[in-house]
């Protein structure tokens, strides 16, 4: 039985990723493997946030940057408040999508796209 998925975005910049992940979008860093143990580059690293896990890594070869995480949330527009006020750029702000979805999309340095879909 598959029980839940864990999605890897790659990062170029682990300092860089955990600022915006943790710090503007709300993520709690769970966890960071880097070498000598420190949570610089290259560093594998687990964030959460209500729940749901994302793994991010600089370690080449895990993943490659421009992935997309969907995300199913309660209300867009109140982490769309949430996120404006953490100054977080929006890519794509709420929109009512044609099949039926609410959705809002927000890119990281990397290109990785994280689409909020309520």
């Amino acid at each position: 039985m598959i029980k839940q998925s864990v999605p890897l975005l790659h990062v170029s910049n682990a300092v860089a990723a955990q600022e915006f992940y943790c710090k503007r979008l709300g993520f709690t860093l769970e966890f960071g493997h880097g070498p000598n143990g420190s949570n610089g580059d290259p560093c594998y690293f687990g964030i959460s946030r209500d729940g749901i896990w994302i793994i991010l890594s600089s370690f080449g070869g895990d993943g490659v940057a421009g992935g997309v995480v969907n995300l199913l949330v309660d209300n867009v527009d109140a982490l769309h408040t949430e996120f404006v006020a953490a100054g977080v750029t929006i890519d794509t702000p709420p929109i009512d999508q044609s099949w039926g979805t609410r959705e809002m999309y927000v890119k990281d340095a990397d290109r990785n796209c994280l689409r909020f879909q309520q």
